[in-house]
């Protein structure tokens, strides 16, 4: 790695950590329902949403409530999504003629985008209507991302509060956190990529001739069954328009990570330029981050949110240094036969399939860890090309539970839950009843907490095994039939392993090698994103009811401070642990064998 490539890591870390500081006052003040900055604007417009609902906003729900609320919500968004895919050839702004979406395929897309997954076993362009990428897919990204975030809000309510049998309402949560969070900076950021270049239209698809034909074998069917070859040329290209800008926007502010086209924020409409990309890559981690200083202001400590916020980096940074680093290596059996491996005119070398040249590896390599950090599942390069190691880094980022960052809200309460494993580990060397932030955690809670923690493994475990044991094996195998697979051998097990993986912590970003778009992976696929969304969600609301029950207990001399190094380490050490003892022998299957067989070709 070079001078330039330690800049790019080291200036996009630290506009990351400042914006931290500014937008968590900001998320504080509005779900302490204090003044913003904005209220005077919105207050209005949630009150009128409010009372439409027939919401009270003085009117708390216990956790039990709370959950069913969520659930309803998500379980009505899933229907709606499905209805407008599944009916979009009836419907309006369908200046394509697009055709309904098969059964399992709308199915999965609903899925997807309810559990803010938004994995994409589809291409957007040749698929979506406008009105199917509005009205169901970005305002899922909204609402989804929204859940999240009210989730949060209410755990840091449980830990806050005192002998409370609530944990405050939905409803007021759901409305704040998109009409006060998601809407003004979806706005701000949707003016910028605009600014870039992304598209913002309703038009029609253009046709611009090529400025040189192009010429290729198309195959079809001949009348003996078999697979025929004829000469095809191309003098024309077709150019897709729509609304992109404003799904760009809260894909990635939301962590949602679908992209409005096929190679999401690889294609020049959805991500034009570098400081288009820089923008779009900030976004993605920007509210995860900052509800780290929320956290700690909204307990009374702000101590708590940055040695939070300090273990999710600890993690993060080598790891993002390591896929670029993987990547700037290159491909030994590129250099035995000779072939260029320049990566850019900045860049000495290395592995550039798969990459915007406009980007090159030090962006590219930042934007996959992040995605995967977070579970966003956006790319801006093709993780499939890859080098091994290069694409284990995301595949363990999104194994570690996609805790580190995470979704908006989803990563901290996830982060939060390996800190009440954390202290119940120090509490038993100690031999005290562990504490976290004044509250006994006691029996309920690891029980909880270990749910949240373990039903993503088992999740992505057993799917894959179901995988490559029925539509995978064949190919698997070394023989001719390759199912759902276009590479066998290791590379193969890791596509299948990764699909799950994202699918299974609620990323969304994939190995393009498998084909997915078929009723066993959509079935499958969507099964797993309702499981590991919901099943979490769940826990971690009785966790935040059984602990907004709990007195305070003040801190004794056996206390373990939540606030120090000493913490931050004991938490990254369960995270890490938690995840290599479960993962490890899965990836030596797959990327870590491939690597081995890359550097003894």
């Amino acid at each position: 790695m070079n001078a330039q490539s330690w800049i790019q890591l080291i200036v996009f870390s630290g506009v990351l950590v400042a914006c931290v500081k500014p937008l968590g006052w900001y998320m504080s003040r509005v779900f302490q329902g204090q003044p913003c900055g904005l209220d005077r604007i919105l207050s209005p417009l949630e009150n009128v949403l409010l009372r439409i609902a027939g919401v009270r906003p003085d009117s708390e729900m216990s956790w039990k409530k709370y959950a069913v609320a969520a659930m309803l919500f998500n379980v009505v968004g899933f229907a709606a999504v499905y209805a407008i895919l599944r009916l979009q050839h009836m419907l309006p702004l369908n200046p394509q003629a697009f055709p309904a979406n098969s059964p399992d395929s709308a199915f999965n897309t609903a899925v997807s985008f309810a559990t803010n997954t938004n994995w994409q076993g589809y291409g957007g362009e040749a698929t979506m209507s406008y009105l199917s990428q509005m009205l169901a897919l970005s305002v899922q990204n909204f609402v989804s991302a929204a859940t999240g975030i009210a989730v949060l809000v209410a755990l840091i309510r449980g830990l806050t509060r005192r002998c409370s049998d609530t944990i405050g309402n939905c409803w007021v949560d759901l409305t704040r956190s998109t009409i006060y969070v998601l809407l003004p900076l979806s706005a701000v950021l949707a003016l910028g990529l605009v600014s870039q270049g992304v598209v913002q239209n309703f038009k029609p698809y253009r046709s611009a001739e090529l400025v040189q034909s192009a010429t290729f074998d198309e195959p079809s069917t001949g009348a003996d069954g078999n697979i025929v070859t004829q000469k095809k040329t191309v003098t024309e290209q077709q150019l897709p328009m729509g609304p992109v800008a404003s799904q760009v926007a809260i894909k990635q502010l939301g962590t949602n990570g679908g992209g409005y086209f096929n190679v999401n924020s690889a294609h020049p409409y959805e991500n034009p330029t570098p400081l288009s990309n820089l923008l779009e890559v900030l976004a993605i981690l920007i509210i995860p981050a900052a509800l780290c200083w929320t956290f700690g202001d909204m307990v009374g400590d702000r101590r708590q949110g940055w040695a939070i916020l300090a273990a999710m980096l600890v993690i993060f940074i080598p790891l993002m240094i390591g896929v670029v680093a993987a990547e700037q290596s290159g491909v030994p059996a590129f250099t035995q036969l000779g072939a260029d491996q320049i990566a850019s005119d900045t860049q000495s070398g290395g592995n550039m399939e798969g990459k915007e040249v406009r980007f090159g590896i030090v962006n590219s390599g930042i934007w996959a860890a992040a995605t995967t950090a977070a579970s966003n599942g956006s790319v801006n390069s093709m993780h499939d090309s890859y080098t091994p190691l290069g694409g284990l880094v995301p595949m363990w980022l999104m194994q570690l539970g996609e805790v580190v960052f995470g979704g908006v809200g989803s990563g901290l309460y996830g982060m939060l839950m390996f800190a009440i494993v954390a202290v119940f580990i120090a509490g038993l060397m100690v031999g005290r009843t562990p504490e976290y932030l004044g509250k006994k955690i006691e029996a309920f809670e690891m029980k909880m907490a270990s749910l949240v923690i373990l039903i993503p493994p088992v999740v992505v475990l057993i799917g894959t095994a179901i995988a490559i044991v029925g539509p995978g094996l064949t190919y698997m195998a070394g023989e001719e039939v390759k199912g759902n697979l276009n590479n066998s051998g290791a590379h193969g097990y890791s596509e299948v392993l990764y699909a799950f993986t994202s699918a299974g912590n609620n990323n969304g970003s994939a190995f393009a090698g498998l084909t997915a778009n078929e009723p066993f992976y959509n079935s499958a696929l969507g099964i797993a994103m309702w499981l590991s969304r919901y099943w979490l969600l769940i826990p971690v609301l009785a966790i935040a009811g059984s602990l907004a029950r709990k007195k305070y207990t003040p801190p004794g001399a056996g206390t373990l401070p939540t606030h120090n190094a000493l913490f931050v380490v004991l938490l990254v050490g369960a995270v890490v642990l938690v995840g290599a003892l479960t993962f490890v022998p899965a990836l030596a299957l797959g990327p870590i064998v491939e690597h081995l067989q890359m550097v003894a070709m």
